[in-house]
């Protein structure tokens, strides 16, 4: 399992600068489709600009994990930790997590928003919400929804809690690697309103991961997180 295998940080560098690439690049190609008003990315809600934004980033992830493993001589399910004999208590572990987590992120979210209104700060919707609700046609909404379940979550729990903790853990910094990966991860994602949501779902996939050993439990909760916000983010508006 990812836990009990230090991660080669030459190997670790050389991810990390494959996706910087592949997510710089993406936006580069966007931006010059955009400016030249090639069908299907006039708009940013078009089917092909919300493929290319997914697929250069979350996408490039899929691409270069089994190359990440390799690189280590693990199999996919030895570096996911598919292979954990407690799987089974890690999923019933991380549905109850999620019975727990989801309330108080919701609560927090609302609090959130309440306090920017007093302060009259605008409240904007995450992104993930506009490119559901503002998609231009039903296909781009039914892709960014699979892509929301079950694209994202792999992806991201691979880079924040299977690359960037175990490795920055390991470095000797086990506080900035809970903290600070979960402040990074708030970040990347975040509205001001979501900030502290995701804060804390971050702090809980991590504990999750570390308490199970696979990566498959904070994989399942965060699509779970995931699958709410699709069917709630037409009531958004």
């Amino acid at each position: 399992m990812l836990s009990a295998k230090p991660w080669r940080i030459e190997v670790v560098c050389f991810f990390i600068a494959a996706q910087l690439f592949c997510f710089f690049t993406g936006g580069i190609a966007f931006a010059l489709l955009q400016k030249h008003g090639v069908a299907g990315f006039k708009s940013d809600y078009d089917l092909g600009s919300i493929l290319l934004m997914t697929l250069s980033f979350q996408g490039a992830t899929w691409v270069l994990m089994p190359f990440f493993f390799r690189l280590h001589d693990l199999s996919w399910s030895q570096g996911m930790g598919l292979k954990n004999k407690n799987l089974r208590s890690a999923l019933l572990l991380a549905f109850a997590t999620f019975i727990v987590v989801l309330p108080v992120s919701y609560l927090l979210k609302g609090a959130s928003e309440f306090l920017m209104k007093k302060v009259h700060w605008a409240v904007k919707e995450e992104p993930a919400v506009t490119f559901l609700t503002g998609a231009t046609s039903h296909v781009t909404a039914v892709y960014f929804g699979l892509f929301a379940v079950v694209m994202a979550p792999v992806a991201e729990e691979f880079i924040f809690r299977g690359v960037l903790f175990p490795t920055i853990k390991q470095l000797g910094f086990p506080k900035t690697a809970w903290i600070g990966v979960s402040l990074f991860f708030a970040l990347v994602h975040a509205t001001a309103s979501t900030f502290i949501p995701l804060f804390v779902l971050a702090l809980a996939l991590t504990w999750l991961y570390k308490k199970t050993g696979t990566l498959l439990a904070p994989i399942c909760v965060h699509a779970l997180f995931n699958v709410v916000g699709v069917v709630l983010a037409p009531f958004s508006q």
